[in-house]
Order: C-alpha cells, then structure tokens, then sequence
C-alpha cells in the first residue's frame, strides 16, 4: 500500500520512523454529470473572478478571506516556518482506557507501518506495550496543513491510528431528545431485551452493501441493453401510533422463526391477538373481544328505538282525531299494539250502541 505521510513516533526519547498508510477506502459509485442532449460529460473550470479567465493549478494558492472580504495570500513558506513540533512527529501525550475515547470523536483510521529495519524493534516494543496495558494512546500529528489529535491502538499485529475530533469540535446534543415525558414499562423492556438477544450478534465481515449491488447491477443490465426497473416497495406509512408491545411481541417472533426456532413471545393464542394488534394504528388487542363489546351496543340501541315507538304510537292514539292519524299510528304500532287498539275500538262501538239506544227509548216513550 502506499504511504500517504513520512514521520516518526515520538514515545519518550524513544524515535520509530513509520509510514502512514490510509486503512480505509471507499466503494461507494460515483456518477459524472453529462450533457443529456448528447451525453458530453460537464467539467468545471477553475476561473479567476476579476478578469474571467481559466486559472492552472500552478497558479493557484492560499488565502485567509476576512470577515470584511479582503484577503490574505498564504504560502507554504509560511506554514512551513511555523514552530509546529508534530509538522513530523505523531507525538504520543499518555495512555488512557479505550473506553474513555467517546466514539462521536473518530474520524479517518490510518496504518502504522515500520519505515525500515531500524524500526522494527522500537515498533513491536510499543505495540506490545499496548497490548499488555490494554490501552491506547493518545497523540498529536499535523497532517493536510493542520494539527490534529489521534488515538493509537493494536489491530491484529500492526500499530493503528485513528484520527480524533478535538473535544471543542462535539456539538453538545441541545434540543434533539425528545421533550415530551415518556414512561417505559418494566414488561417493554423484558420484551426489547428478548428481542436483543433473539437476534444476537452478527458477522461484521459478513455484511455488506445492498444498494451498491443493485447499482452495479443496474449499471450492467444497461450496458447491455436488457434492464428493466423493478417496481419500487412502496413507502412505509409514518407519524402512526402502533401498539408497541404487540410489535415487540411480533419482532421477537420474527427474529426467532428466521433463526428456525419454534414459539413465540405470547405464547399460544395471544399470537394471534398480537398479530392484528400490530397491523392497526390504534392500540386495539383481540379480535374476538371487540365483536362481543360491540353485539351490547346493537341490542340496546334496538330497545331504546322500539321503547320510542311505543310512547310514540301510544300518544297518537290518544289524541289523534283525524283518519290520517289512526293511519299513521296504525303504520308504527306492532302486532300487540294492532291487538290494543282494535280492543279499544270494539269497547268505544259498545259505548256508543249503549248511548244510542238510550237516547231512543225517550223518543218511543213520547209517541206513545
């Protein structure tokens, strides 16, 4: 591999020349920017604001722009002039616990290599040593014009470095948790860590890059002229409030029949309960309990109708004169209210036969 930076490890008064190899590469595709009307590729040039020309790269320098916009010009000459004692040397400060380094401070890891064969056994002493502490160490190095802060730690047998942000460099996390109180119940936390160890740990050599497959795929199929986009998965609905517990339950279920484990977290029965419960938005468990909640609901809502008729049919029959109101009652009442008024109506007839042959008996006593 080829080295990037030439120095020394300072260690006390102990000096080892190594090389600075970059451990890291990207595989990331990249795209170039074309014209789409014939597919000429879009360069950008590098040109001077006051008289609009093309500037080469050896014409190019440095400059510190101030905050009213006038600037400094800044050459090598004078950063190299500068009293910067790491401008060589990956100065180690102490040693400290690995656990002490914040993982938000990691930034590019880079290769220790010994620079020749004086090297060799000051570099398989320091490395021993920080294998046998089992810290790491913390050092400063200038690299690309500036000074920085890396951690020095044993990766198989070789010396590595990790480059580090300096603390001032950390944004403090204000206002990104969020603000509202939540309580977590002790039975989420049983089935988040159920879920935990359900999937247990993972192969880090064995993952890889999905979307860099399919690009490369795509890429492939259209240089020879067969691709065919596959229909995109649709969107996954956001914002929605789901049972957590259910999706718990339904997670762990689902991380143990991809390892070929029989059962579930609920145990029989409740699957199925927790299976509709995590498919809807509202927090809502069982199927068979909200038919049987619901069938109350229906039987009540029918009597309190029929009790209104009733009251109703019954007051229109007793104020109701009119051939059109006996017609509308009549429409409204039931079989029993059919029978209570036909009762009524038989014993008003005999009421009224009674009053007429009174009032005919005077009528044959006076032509008598």
């Amino acid at each position: 591999m080829r080295s990037i930076w030439n120095g020394a490890i300072s260690f006390g008064l102990v000096s080892i020349p190594i090389k600075l190899v970059n451990a890291t590469e990207s595989h990331s595709i990249s795209f170039r920017q074309i014209h789409l009307a014939d597919g000429g590729r879009i360069r950008y040039r590098k040109v001077c604001e006051l008289d609009g020309e093309e500037v080469p790269g050896a014409e190019i320098g440095k400059g510190y722009e101030e905050a009213d916009g006038s600037v400094i010009p800044i050459t090598d000459e004078d950063l190299a002039q500068l009293p910067l004692a790491t401008a060589k040397t990956i100065e180690i400060m102490s040693f400290v616990p690995a656990e002490e380094i914040d993982p938000l401070q990691m930034d590019a890891a880079y290769y220790l290599a010994a620079n020749g064969a004086t090297a060799a056994k000051p570099y398989t002493l320091l490395r021993e040593a920080l294998k046998r502490s089992r810290k790491v160490a913390i050092a400063k190095y200038a690299l690309r014009g500036r000074e920085r802060l890396g951690m020095l730690r044993v990766v198989d047998d070789v010396i590595a470095m990790h480059g580090l942000l300096w603390p001032d460099e950390i944004r403090v996390p204000e206002g990104v948790a969020p603000d509202v109180e939540v309580t977590v119940r002790d039975a989420e936390l049983d089935l988040a860590d159920a879920l935990m160890a359900t999937l247990g740990e993972v192969e880090m050599a064995s993952l890889h890059d999905d979307y860099r497959d399919a690009v490369e795929a795509m890429i492939a199929a259209k240089a020879g002229g067969a691709f065919e986009p596959a229909e995109a998965p649709g969107e996954p609905a956001g914002g929605q409030v789901i049972d957590l517990m259910a999706a718990l339950e339904k997670s762990v279920r689902a991380a143990k029949a991809s390892r070929g484990e029989a059962g579930g977290a609920g145990g029989a029965g409740g699957a199925e309960e927790t299976e509709a419960g995590a498919e809807v938005t509202p927090m809502r468990r069982g199927g068979a309990g909200r038919k049987t909640a619901a069938a109350p609901k229906a039987v009540g809502g029918k009597k309190s109708t029929a009790a209104s008729a009733k009251k109703t049919a019954a007051t229109a029959t007793a104020k109701s004169t009119s051939a059109a109101s006996k017609k509308k009652t009549a429409a409204k009442s039931t079989a029993g209210k059919s029978g209570t008024t036909k009762s009524t109506s038989a014993a008003s007839a005999k009421k009224a036969g009674a009053g007429a042959k009174k009032a005919a008996t005077p009528r044959k006593r006076a032509s008598a």
